[in-house]
């Protein structure tokens, strides 16, 4: 078993992405920003760390991480290689880990093992796939593209909703906000005003990505933010996507439920760790 780095993007897709879309929906997270870093290598100001473990020259394993943001791994085909990633991050303060339960989990306990930090659960996540939206009760208003014209309002509305949900900025608002409207990811549901908002866009030809969905507390119990998603789904969809991927907080009946409604399948638990007791490393 053996441990090769990328510093190059491209070079780490051309040799990961026949094991990554093996597992297409519980990859979809680490997809996503593959792609990210492809065709917008602006919005990572940091060299990423790309990582792949091997065994006979067969991919067992892979992992990213975008600095200030937590180490992300693929799904693993042999969970001893989370080990050996682990060992090669020893000397990295990392902030948190994410992936699906047993890879994680397996992560977790060699990370512990060799720097002895504990960790605390700071998301139970479940990735969704949707192929066909279902009808859902019509409400007023309609989708848009957020433009130039939407800037104070993004300026607002996504800090309320880092903080909503419990993360830190981790970047320059600005640069956020400048991010969202070059990659023309981001949608408004305007009824008189803007009343909610989805990041939506497609990772590839066939498949399209739901992200952060936010209505501001005066807006809410009025249908918007299933309007939202549901129409920016359908959008993907019916621009060549076969289907679409979300992941929702468990601990979230409200907007499960809104999801399940429009027609999002669970596909697999997705769980989000944050280390934050002192290394113990000399």
């Amino acid at each position: 078993m053996r441990l090769h780095k990328f510093d190059s993007i491209d070079k780490f897709w051309d040799k990961t992405q026949d094991y990554l879309l093996q597992n297409e929906a519980e990859n979809n997270v680490l997809l996503g920003v593959v792609q990210t870093l492809r065709s917008n290598s602006d919005r990572y100001p940091d060299p990423p760390y790309l990582a792949v473990v091997e065994i006979n020259d067969e991919i067992v394993a892979t992992a990213i991480r975008t600095p200030p943001y937590k180490l992300l791994l693929s799904k693993a085909s042999n969970l001893e290689a989370l080990t050996l990633i682990a060992q090669d991050l020893d000397r990295e303060q990392l902030p948190g880990v994410m992936g699906l339960v047993p890879d994680v989990e397996t992560f977790l306990q060699a990370w512990q093992k060799l720097t002895g930090q504990s960790h605390q659960l700071s998301f139970v996540n479940k990735i969704h796939q949707i192929g066909t939206v279902q009808t859902v009760a019509a409400i007023s208003g309609y989708l848009r593209l957020a433009t130039e014209r939407d800037r104070a309002l993004l300026m607002e509305w996504i800090p309320a909703f880092i903080a909503e949900i419990g993360e830190t900025m981790g970047q320059d608002l600005d640069r956020i906000v400048d991010n969202r409207l070059k990659t023309q990811s981001t949608y408004i549901w305007e009824d008189g005003l803007p009343v909610s908002l989805a990041a939506g866009r497609q990772r590839s030809p066939t498949v399209g990505l739901i992200g952060s969905v936010y209505t501001p507390p005066a807006h809410r119990r009025k249908g918007y933010a299933t309007a939202c998603v549901a129409a920016l789904s359908q959008k993907l969809l019916a621009e060549g996507c076969d289907r679409c991927f979300l992941l929702t907080d468990s601990a979230n009946p409200t907007s499960n439920h809104i999801y399940q409604e429009i027609g999002y399948v669970p596909i697999c638990d997705w769980h989000e760790y944050s280390f934050s007791s002192p290394d113990l490393r000399s």
